[in-house]
């Protein structure tokens, strides 16, 4: 079956059986590389659309919703709220990990959107929807340019 034929029946479905050799190498974009650049720095940027006036964390090229072009850079600080979470039990392969991990969704405060990481310095019963918290960065000499740049968000 060609591959522009739409499957409709489950027993169209093929299965490659085995390791796809594919190597592939991801980039940021433009937006995603300003971000990472600052947050090497220690700083989180977002940008700003100039007719819907959002703030967008993270960061894009163009609104989604006036489909202005986003060329305004402000930095928005390191405070927000924990809008949603959930607990880690198993790692990426299955395997349990030795001390639950808390992954939530971090509105980053007067931005739109937000940024999905670990969160440190809390126990699961002081965990809760709306929990203010604050980004933990690396040492200066340790960051990348990368999300991990930020260690975990805290309480705050």
């Amino acid at each position: 079956m060609p591959l522009i034929e739409r499957i409709t029946k489950l027993d169209q479905v093929k299965a490659w059986h085995g390791d796809i050799p594919i190597e592939s190498r991801y980039t940021s974009g433009l937006a995603g590389e300003r971000f990472l650049r600052a947050l090497k720095e220690g700083k989180i940027l977002g940008v700003k659309c100039p007719e819907c006036e959002f703030i967008y964390l993270p960061p894009r090229i163009f609104c989604p919703y006036c489909f202005s072009s986003l060329e305004e850079w402000v930095e928005i600080g390191n405070q927000g709220a924990v809008e949603t979470y959930t607990v880690l039990n198993v790692d990426l392969d299955g395997n349990p990990l030795q001390e639950p991990k808390i992954v939530a969704l971090v509105n980053i405060d007067g931005t739109h959107g937000g940024l999905v990481h670990f969160l440190g310095e809390v126990e699961l019963d002081e965990l809760y929807i709306g929990l203010p918290v604050e980004a933990v960065f690396k040492p200066e000499k340790e960051r990348e340019g990368s999300i991990l740049d930020i260690r975990y968000f805290k309480p705050g």
